[in-house]
């Protein structure tokens, strides 16, 4: 695991001793409902709920003899609790209490990834109002396109948080479940009762149905959510990276008093960040890959997703939330150069003015494949000599017998570029 990396929360969530907190606390829920429906004795529930507690040292002391964590667990609880112990763990398996322990732990590291996407959220759409009017060119496969508003690019990926915000909730939930239906899951030494008010103490949902294992196909779900918003947290990345390119500098990471960018080449900045999220979203992503394979057992159940859980869960929840916080650093330090952007666009001397040129054409009554090749006859001729586009289409007598030159003007205006801009934000409630 990458523990040092950690968040001091989320750190808390997957240590040993919130494990078997949360493994307490489901012995504890079941024990509730047997006494409720009159199975537990009041003195031996008084005994459990008093005197239940467990010593992660021992437990681990404990499980060199038995090699079985949730056995170990017992007999250390049992050694605090006495003879009234007998109660807890009642006709429940092992994944009982491991599966819905794990659903508690990840609600809990759900929603503190929640938390930080909601800050990641904001910050975007504070940066999108901040530069929407900000121009800067748009490209498609890393070629010039047509100029665009710098502030797009952070409410295309608010829009995109926002989805993920959404599809966390909807994994947390399918997660937040809890089953006590014995060996094969079918409830032969427990009433799916104790299994019912157990969840409600809980806060969680009982399962329609089981085996030996709540499905994987829940875990699975989770663990792809986190990859999709590593997946955004690369695509945010990933610009930024392009963006900070020598030959573009348009933006970059923040580079801090002190800070060094090669051991051989002091006048290094690199985007080292921004590479650090693109390398970690692979984990991710393979983490969820591994999930999917988890789905899969035999029979009522097997333990071959049970070694794997050990990594991914863990990881993946630690990781997610160590991306995020390094995003939102990220992004709310970032560098912005909007005199490059501009410089940027002036580089291709005008022809990103080519389509506008050519729907003005069309729309003066040429064919589109005419207005096509008289534009692109000067912008081939401005590729190739560097000539002001402009003046290349003024001296076009095809194009010069179409339009006029007052009217180039307006054709040639970096504002058509902004005039929806407010419209897009405000759709995307950004403003």
């Amino acid at each position: 695991m990458i523990k040092r990396y950690s968040l001091p929360e989320m750190e808390r969530i997957w240590s040993p001793e919130n494990r078997y907190e949360s493994w307490l606390e489901v012995e504890l829920a079941a024990c509730r409902a047997m006494h409720e429906l009159g199975m537990i004795p009041a003195a031996d529930y008084d005994e459990i709920v008093n005197k239940a507690d467990f010593d992660a040292d021992r437990i681990d002391e404990i499980e060199l003899v038995t090699r079985h964590d949730v056995i170990a667990f017992l007999t250390n609880v049992a050694e605090y609790v006495g003879p009234s112990s007998r109660w807890i763990h009642y006709g429940m398996t092992s994944s009982d209490v491991l599966d819905t322990a794990t659903s508690l732990q990840l609600r809990q590291a759900g929603e503190l990834i929640l938390t930080e996407l909601a800050k990641l959220s904001e910050t975007l759409k504070l940066k999108a109002r901040e530069y929407k009017r900000v121009i800067c060119m748009g490209r498609s496969h890393g070629i010039h396109a047509e100029p665009t508003s710098f502030g797009l690019k952070f409410a295309l990926w608010y829009d995109e948080a926002l989805r993920d915000m959404e599809r966390l909730r909807d994994a947390i939930a399918t997660i937040s479940m809890c089953q006590l239906s014995g060996a094969v899951g079918n409830y032969a030494h427990l009433s799916p009762r104790v299994e019912e008010l157990a969840a409600k103490y809980l806060d969680l949902k009982p399962v329609n149905i089981s085996t030996q294992v709540i499905q994987r196909d829940r875990h699975a779900q989770f663990l792809h959510v986190l990859a999709m918003i590593g997946s955004l947290l690369e695509k945010i990345a990933l610009e930024i990276r392009h963006l900070q390119r020598t030959e573009v500098l348009e933006a970059e990471e923040n580079f801090a008093k002190g800070q060094k960018g090669s051991s051989a080449m002091p006048h290094k900045r690199n985007p080292i960040v921004s590479e650090q999220l693109c390398g970690l979203s692979r984990l991710l992503r393979s983490n969820a890959d591994a999930a999917m394979e988890n789905n899969a057992l035999w029979h009522e159940r097997d333990i071959s997703h049970s070694s794997v859980e050990r990594v991914i869960l863990p990881d993946s929840c630690i990781l997610t939330h160590y991306m995020l916080d390094k995003a939102i650093t990220l992004v709310d330090n970032l560098l912005v150069y909007p005199e490059n952007m501009l410089a940027n666009i002036e580089k291709t001397n005008g022809l990103a003015f080519s389509q506008a040129l050519l729907l003005h054409l069309a729309n003066a009554g040429l064919s589109r494949e005419d207005a096509y090749r008289m534009v692109q006859s000067s912008a081939m001729e401005c590729w190739k000599t560097g000539r002001p586009f402009l003046d290349l289409v003024k001296e076009n007598a095809e194009i010069s017998a179409v339009i006029k030159p007052e009217e180039l003007s307006a054709i040639f205006d970096y504002n058509r570029y902004l005039q929806n801009v407010d419209y897009i934000l405000k759709r995307c409630q950004i403003i």
